[in-house]
């Protein structure tokens, strides 16, 4: 993993608070634009993170049957 890159729970945490700086404040639409482009990568990462671990999880349930 790269030394950069946000854990899962980083992620989660930052896409929290883009939701609510959605919904608490007015926000220009340039900043607008700039927290949906992040919370859209910051999905991805999450999705790619959930579905690798969800792999290794099914891979290791495998391994004992």
């Amino acid at each position: 993993m790269a030394n950069n890159e946000e854990t899962y729970n980083e992620a989660v945490g930052k896409l929290r608070r883009i939701v609510a700086d959605i919904e608490n404040a007015e926000l220009d639409v340039d900043i607008l634009s700039e927290k949906v482009k992040e919370a859209t990568r910051l999905i991805k990462l999450c999705k790619e993170k959930l579905f690798k671990v969800d792999e290794e999880v099914k891979k290791v349930l495998e391994e004992l049957e």
